[in-house]
């Protein structure tokens, strides 16, 4: 695992993920991902394909 990277939100919310993280996590520039809070002071960024994989697997869909 990387060392932590740090990033800040824009005005309007927007943030850049360092390209470093974006490839240790396997996600690309364009990539679709959902976005979910996990909490206070935590987001999670899933691939869009695993997060509705996960969801068939689970019988939620």
């Amino acid at each position: 695992m990387r060392e932590p990277a740090e990033a800040m939100l824009d005005e309007d919310g927007s943030v850049e993920i360092p390209l470093g993280v974006l490839a240790e996590a396997g996600l690309d520039p364009g990539s679709r991902v959902v976005v979910y809070s996990d909490g206070d002071g935590r987001i999670v960024l899933r691939r869009q394909e695993d997060a509705i994989r996960d969801l068939i697997e689970h019988g939620h869909l």
